[in-house]
């Protein structure tokens, strides 16, 4: 069995950290900071390089193991794992069955390239495919990666069949191949500012919601952000989950009261309410956020607020007490403004009860349109580029994407997150900014699993009930905010009365949608049906602009669009090794 290990050679140990290559992305990965990632894709040759750094007491002979699955489960994942077996040191590519149970994986498709001790640090580097074309390993994509990581008090003897359940894994999420920005040249001018909480104690429970209401440094005139980071205060590496700075609507003669304080994830407290306007945000495993060298944020302005709001959503399971935290967000700001102001549009589902998942369902989709007739009304004769994307649901969903549609032909998809994670809602750039043009159309899809679940979910604004949004970041920007829909009204409660006459379900006339979905009795059939009437309904368009009103036009009943070319799937040089696997 010598082909299933890698082991460690004696030349490999004598290497030392200085030696090592540097690389683009970091994150640390447990919340005692015993393990640390270092990863750099080759988008040529398809791999993934990763420098994995463990922080441990040798002489207790701990091992650790760095792995990945669909959705963070330790069943069906694949594991790079690092281990001693009397003084022999071990690098092994795994899989986990239905179990959780590890076995060693015939491929060995975790490539060992260095491994050394500094300063009492184990450091790692190795590659891998992103598709090995082997069907015990995960396939590395554009959207979330859910790493899982353990770390074990003590080496077993052998790898197969040792469960996970027993080792404490632990998770976290992160985005590997994020697209290749050049480094841009800042105008001479770019001064930098910080918006950070003023030293607050971070409560000890595991999720905490923090809102801080501030101003923006005095500007005489109209500047541009074209650049924002994360400034994490050390220390707080593993509590800091993600933050979001809010421009708020707020009339100069507004008398606005201070606040600084803790609050629930879903809502912002009623005065706070206007801060809605985002002008940075940061999520863990996140690098700087650079806009394109055409456009950038605009603050300053005479006739906008100067009133900012910085939420810190922080992660504390292990409860942790007394930790003071300084964290924020670091813009960088110019006067020398770009060719175009950036703007922020909204696409996908309405926020409204009429649409539903029901229950004990592994995979159930809702999509959202913005259809040609609002952006030809929208834009106007202009075309918008979107260079940035932020996927949005609540806990149910699973998978999200957005199709780009010009006259029945379907274009490249704008983006798409298979294994999307509510916990992980970072804005993410775009490899290259997408042209829209008036009258193109944009379909979001989002896929929700309530397998879990005993009741319908209902859309709404509660973490219990779903959205399906994708926030999208562009330019120039326009009047055009919302550009999302819902089903006709009309033709839901056609189904509604339906249900009433034929399954007898107690849906009436005189009930509220959300009362309606909820006296249905959910069967495969009556899903069915449910799939049936979103796919084949007319649509309620929102078509709004910036102050909510509408643009003039007719939407109610309004159309769907048709894919006449669909777009060609990609070829996979995998596909005759999987079929023989």
């Amino acid at each position: 069995m010598n082909f299933l290990t890698r082991v460690l050679s004696f030349g490999l140990l004598l290497q030392t950290a200085l030696s090592l290559p540097s690389y683009r992305y970091h994150t640390t990965l447990d919340t005692g900071g015993q393990l640390t990632l270092d990863w750099d894709v080759d988008r040529v040759q398809q791999k993934v390089k990763f420098r994995l750094t463990a922080k441990l007491d040798h002489h207790k002979n701990r091992w650790f193991g760095l792995g990945f699955s669909d959705y963070g489960m330790i069943t069906d994942a694949d594991f790079a794992v690092y281990w001693t077996d009397t003084r022999v040191h071990h690098f092994q590519d795994c899989w986990t069955d239905d179990r959780g149970l590890l076995h060693v994986d015939r491929h060995q498709d975790f490539i060992l390239m260095t491994s050394s001790i500094d300063k009492g640090r184990r450091i790692l580097e190795f590659q891998r495919r992103y598709d090995t074309c082997d069907a015990h390993d995960y396939i590395i994509e554009n959207g979330t990666t859910h790493i899982l990581f353990f770390i074990g008090e003590s080496s077993p003897q052998s790898l197969e069949g040792v469960a996970l359940s027993d080792l404490g894994v632990q998770i976290t999420r992160v985005q590997l191949l994020k697209p290749e920005i050049p480094v841009p040249v800042y105008p001479s001018d770019t001064w930098i500012f910080d918006v950070t909480t003023p030293s607050i104690t971070v409560p000890d429970t595991d999720t905490t919601y923090w809102w801080y209401l501030t101003r923006l440094p005095h500007l005489s005139d109209k500047h541009h952000i074209i650049k924002y980071e994360s400034v994490i205060q050390r220390g707080s590496e593993h509590l800091v989950h993600h933050m979001e700075v809010f421009q708020c609507e707020i009339h100069p003669d507004d008398d606005i009261k201070p606040y600084n304080g803790p609050g629930m994830a879903e809502g912002k407290p009623p005065e706070l309410s206007t801060c809605r306007n985002v002008i940075g945000a940061w999520a863990m495993g996140s690098g700087p956020f650079i806009l394109p060298p055409d456009a950038g944020i605009p603050i300053g302005e005479r006739s906008a607020s100067s009133f900012i709001l910085l939420e810190i959503h922080y992660n504390n399971p292990n409860l942790l007490k007394g930790i003071v935290d300084s964290s924020g967000i670091r813009f960088y700001v110019t006067r020398h403004l770009r060719r175009h102001d950036a703007g922020i549009m909204e696409l996908g589902l309405e926020y409204t009860n009429k649409m539903a998942v029901p229950p004990g369902q592994t995979s159930f989709p809702l999509r959202g349109y913005c259809i040609a007739e609002c952006t030809k009304v929208g834009l106007g004769h202009h075309s918008i580029h979107i260079y940035g994307s932020q996927l949005h649901t609540h806990m149910t969903g699973r998978k999200v994407y957005t199709k780009h549609l010009r006259e029945g032909v379907e274009l490249p998809e704008l983006n798409r997150d298979n294994h999307y994670s509510p916990h992980f809602q970072e804005i993410r750039r775009l490899p290259v900014p997408v042209e829209i043009r008036p009258g193109d159309a944009l379909v979001t899809t989002c896929d929700y699993h309530t397998e879990d679940r005993p009741n319908v979910t209902v859309g709404g604004f509660s973490i219990k009930d779903e959205m399906c949004v994708n926030y999208v970041h562009y330019y120039p920007r326009t009047n055009l905010e919302v550009c999302k829909s819902s089903i006709q009204t009309s033709s839901l409660h056609k189904f509604f009365s339906f249900l009433n006459v034929w399954d007898k379900a107690d849906t009436s006339q005189t009930k509220g949608d959300r009362d309606n979905y909820s006296s249905i009795r959910w069967s495969t059939t009556t899903t069915k049906l449910l799939l049936s009437l979103y796919d084949m309904a007319p649509l309620s368009m929102q078509c709004n602009k910036s102050d909510g009103t509408r643009f003039p036009g007719v939407w109610e009943s309004a159309q769907k669009p048709l894919i006449y070319l669909p777009l060609p799937k990609p070829k996979s040089r995998c596909r005759r090794l999987r079929l023989l696997n």
